[in-house]
């Protein structure tokens, strides 16, 4: 468990990582992307707010999934856009 980030974090019992090492909507539209962040409650993974087209927080406001994880290899962090609540695993 993360700790005291936050509701959404807390509540995660496991943690989805990337299946594949590329933007989900940015290989639809021929987009490129900056870093890879895995949704926590679906397991998409897409782009970051680095990137051109953020898909990733554009999926967490129209799906509801609040909390994202990195995909980049080495690293174990979410995040919550609502809370903008961080945390390490």
């Amino acid at each position: 468990m993360p700790g005291d980030a936050c509701q959404h974090i807390n509540s995660l019992t496991t943690y989805k990582h990337a299946k594949r090492h590329e933007c989900a909507e940015c290989i639809k539209t021929g987009g490129r992307w900056v870093h890879l962040r895995t949704c926590q409650e679906c397991g998409i993974t897409l782009c970051c707010d680095d990137s051109p087209n953020r898909h990733a927080r554009k999926h967490a406001t129209a799906s509801g999934h609040p909390v994202i994880s990195s995909a980049e290899p080495g690293e174990r962090w979410l995040y919550c856009y609502p809370d903008d609540a961080f945390a390490e695993y």
